[in-house]
């Protein structure tokens, strides 16, 4: 699943940079990169298998890391400080992998600078701090893009292509299963708005985009819950934020049609990256399944 999980996240860059490259006529965009951490090495990864874009400075507080990252992906220049990244003259996009706590602030401040953005997921960590900072980059005319890249995968894409089309007539509801390889460390957790925001706002944006595949049909009621099962250090974020000191959720959803998804969400699978959806409509069933070394299942009495 890791090498699809880069696919799409290629498919998503190469979408927003090959629209600014349009737009400005241009044979190279060069873009600042916010953060030198896991989901920054992700999008660096990307940004150098994508045509026309060029990566000229990265920040990130840790500058050990920062020196490595630096040299690993040869980007010209970096600094602790990520307004540099924003206000650098050559920087014409800035790629924000900074902890979630800090998006809202930098897209406000690339709004302001004129610089195009593609923020990882959340936007902000609240709703009213995700509005202002949309509001923002609308006011200042620049492209804000989130990184909801399950949308560019080819069998995510496959899967609401045959919603649309029909083939399993109208939504009735979908079951999906997400997990990951293994917990973020504790300083990701803290103050990065939990479990929904980080991780579940995945599979809620799947949600909502494969039921109104036919048509207009948002979510009119949510149910969760949740527990921690799998990393005991986050339980000391119960008294200032209960959804971070939880690891595993069960979420609920109710749609306009009157159809449910249930969200299975857990930030620990022992067998490696998971992503299933069964999505059932009135003429059929449809099965997105995780990528296997092969096809064959066994069951016996042993």
């Amino acid at each position: 699943m890791a090498a699809t999980l880069t696919a799409a996240a290629r498919r998503s860059v190469s979408s927003l940079s090959s629209s600014l490259l349009l737009k400005r006529n241009a044979s190279t965009l060069k873009v600042g990169v916010i953060g030198a951490g896991r989901i920054g090495r992700v999008h660096l990864e990307t940004l150098a298998s994508v045509p026309g874009v060029q990566p000229v400075i990265l920040s990130d507080v840790v500058e050990p890391v920062l020196k490595e990252v630096t040299a690993q992906y040869g980007v010209p220049n970096y600094t602790l400080n990520g307004d540099e990244v924003i206000n650098h003259p050559d920087v014409e996009a800035v790629w924000i992998c900074s902890p979630s706590q800090f998006h809202a602030d930098q897209i406000k401040k690339c709004a302001a600078a004129g610089k195009h953005v593609f923020c990882e997921k959340p936007i902000a960590t609240d709703l009213k701090g995700t509005i202002e900072a949309i509001k923002v980059a609308e006011d200042a005319g620049i492209k804000l893009m989130t990184a909801f890249q399950r949308r560019f995968d080819p069998s995510f894409a496959r899967l609401h292509k045959a919603i649309a089309d029909g083939a399993v007539g109208d939504p009735i509801s979908a079951i999906l299963q997400s997990r990951d390889p293994s917990p973020p460390p504790f300083s990701y957790v803290k103050g990065g708005g939990g479990l929904f925001k980080d991780m579940a706002i995945h599979d809620l944006d799947i949600a909502r985009w494969l039921m109104g595949a036919r048509g207009k049909n948002e979510v009119v009621s949510v149910y969760a819950t949740g527990h921690c099962f799998i990393d005991p250090e986050i339980k000391q974020l119960e008294g200032s934020n209960p959804s971070e000191a939880i690891d595993t959720a069960f979420i609920q959803l109710t749609f306009e049609n009157g159809g449910n998804v249930t969200i299975n969400v857990c930030r620990k699978a022992t067998y490696g990256y998971d992503q299933r959806v069964e999505f059932f409509g009135k003429e059929g069933t449809l099965m997105h399944d995780n990528l296997y070394p092969n096809n064959v299942h066994l069951w016996n009495g042993k």
